[in-house]
């Protein structure tokens, strides 16, 4: 008798594209959050944006690119360039925090927690990806 085998089966397939499109919905309720108060010129968000550097007038169109890629994320079809380009985004953060001195763990890698997400997400959600990308056999 063999053990059983861990393949992916469409029960796991299901299960996985489920967690997969939890954590995208949870993902997507920050970002767009984060989005709409940078659009939106939230006077914590402005005053915040100033605090790293950034021009006041860079603050709702940085909310809008972050809007755009996170929409492209969300389409089943745009998915896979949705996270790239937010995995850009959030480089850019990584960067523009580190430049003033935040501290490390909880401010400068939070961008790179959140693109872990968004991959592990990706992954879960999307057969062609987990293809592209096998991790686990």
């Amino acid at each position: 008798m063999s053990a059983p085998t861990t393949s992916t089966t469409p029960t796991n397939s299901r299960t996985a594209a489920r967690i997969g499109w939890v954590l995208t919905g949870l993902i997507a309720i920050f970002l767009i959050f984060d989005g709409v108060t940078k659009l939106l010129e939230v006077d914590e968000v402005r005053t915040a944006s100033i605090e790293l550097g950034l021009r006041e007038e860079m603050t709702p169109i940085i909310g809008a690119i972050l809007l755009v890629c996170l929409a492209l994320y969300l389409l089943p079809r745009t998915a896979f360039l949705g996270a790239v380009l937010l995995t850009g985004y959030l480089g850019g953060a990584v960067l523009t925090n580190w430049r003033v001195d935040k501290p490390l763990f909880s401010t400068v890698l939070f961008a790179v927690y959140v693109g872990a997400v968004v991959w592990g997400a990706l992954y879960l959600r999307d057969p062609k990806v987990r293809t592209v990308m096998p991790f686990v056999r």
